[in-house]
């Protein structure tokens, strides 16, 4: 089978300690190429991880003719530029989330791709892991009714203020970090947008990064409410309710690649639980099926599983958040 070359942009933990090694055990993919602004650090990334190419500069690694793919965990505000480059190297990429600063960027990128014709997708790994497939297909059989309400929470605890995540400048904060997973994946359950959102921000005085924010969003068909924060215990759930059923997604997010995933999905009959029921879903790798997804959304020419035009519209969204939060009123994305 063939397999898509695989080059990645930086250094970062995600890469090098999650990502790289799962995406190098696909069928239709291989990490051959790693590249980092210090040359040092590219090489000792490659050595660690069996990787045969090292460039000391990204746009060496996007000038590799042998290289088919991009993966781009940089910082955030650098997501954009070079997203955009590698597209006009002619490289198809994989962005982790965000897709950029704003709206406005997210734009720029969805520009460049029908520009260049290349696959661009933003990294929200969530969308092809079994148990989100298996909890949307629970939502839409009409096990839990009609489906009325989403709450969710994720949260960590860093108060390093040298620490990317606390630096405004790059694209900071608990809504832009892991607030966002909260707003997908409530759009991707109701399947379809919200009409308004409401948003309440406490921010670090001294970094001006949101460390706890959360939301309301008001959706034709039910509502969603999520709190997010960089400052609290480390935790993630989600929960959906319908007429008839509830269901709970025990760790949505940071889905382990270790044990089985598990869904509860409890009938209400009473409050004891006794019309609960487990889901169990094999033990999967979230990076590996990612990859593997995008890999071969390249080389069948199909659509890639998260578009670009949704990753827009989620941009939208966390600023309509931000501006509520500053107005005090239900704001739309404009």
């Amino acid at each position: 089978m063939p397999k898509i070359r695989w080059g990645v942009l930086g250094v970062a933990k995600i890469a090098t300690e999650k990502v790289i090694s799962a995406m190098s055990s696909g069928e239709c993919s291989e990490v051959v190429a790693i590249a980092s602004r210090d040359h040092h650090k590219a090489e000792a990334a490659a050595k660690a991880l069996g990787l045969p190419k090292a460039y000391g500069s990204y746009r060496e690694l996007l000038a590799d003719p042998d290289i088919d793919a991009i993966y781009n965990p940089l910082p955030n505000h650098l997501h954009k530029e070079w997203t955009i480059a590698a597209a006009e190297s002619g490289k198809h990429v994989l962005c982790e989330k965000p897709i950029g600063m704003s709206a406005a960027e997210a734009e720029e990128i969805l520009a460049a791709r029908d520009r260049t014709g290349v696959k661009i997708e933003e990294a929200f790994m969530v969308c092809s892991h079994p148990q989100w497939l298996k909890a949307v297909e629970i939502c839409r059989s009409g096990r839990l009714g009609e489906v009325r309400s989403f709450m969710g929470y994720f949260s960590y605890f860093n108060d390093d203020p040298k620490n990317i995540r606390n630096l405004a400048e790059t694209g900071g904060g608990g809504l832009m970090d892991i607030g966002c997973y909260l707003l997908m994946t409530s759009r991707m359950v109701f399947g379809e947008e919200p009409r308004r959102v409401m948003g309440l921000v406490e921010r670090d005085p001294s970094s001006s990064v949101d460390v706890v924010t959360s939301m309301m969003l008001d959706f034709p068909s039910g509502q969603a409410i999520g709190t997010c924060s960089t400052r609290m215990v480390p935790y993630q759930s989600v929960t959906i309710f319908g007429t008839a059923g509830r269901l709970q997604v025990d760790i949505p997010f940071n889905a382990p690649d270790d044990r089985p995933c598990r869904l509860s999905i409890d009938d209400g009959r009473d409050v004891f639980g006794s019309g609960l029921e487990t889901v169990e879903l094999l033990t999967c790798d979230q990076y590996r099926i990612q990859g593997e997804a995008f890999s071969r959304a390249i080389l069948d020419d199909t659509d890639v599983v998260y578009p670009l035009e949704k990753s827009v519209e989620n941009m939208r969204w966390i600023e309509a958040i931000f501006r509520s939060a500053e107005t005090g009123r239900w704001e739309t994305a404009g």
